[in-house]
């Protein structure tokens, strides 16, 4: 019976800071995780304030976890912990408005 070759998927890891957004493709095998992704990119040496822990990740904008597997290019994206309520925000500026 023949091996069957594993593929390869291009996949995207997205990090933005108030400055930039560090995206950084790589190749990953087809059975790879999102976390996997992330640690075969090294994108936790460039950032190290980024904690798997707490940090919310997604693909495409929708929450995923850690361990959901990736299709063909799926963009990664770390978020970055809220400075702020949004609902504190938009009262803030409600009162900055009166």
């Amino acid at each position: 019976m023949p091996n069957k070759q594993q593929k390869n998927l291009m996949v995207e890891i997205i990090y933005p800071t108030p400055e930039e957004q560090n995206i950084i493709a790589i190749e990953v095998s087809e059975n790879c995780t999102v976390q996997q992704a992330i640690e075969q990119s090294n994108i936790l040496d460039v950032y190290p304030e980024i904690d798997l822990a707490i940090n919310k990740v997604g693909v495409f904008g929708k929450a995923c976890k850690l361990a959901d597997s990736l299709t063909e290019g799926d963009r990664i994206e770390i978020y970055r912990p809220l400075i702020i309520d949004p609902k504190e925000a938009r009262k803030n500026r409600a009162l900055k408005q009166k």
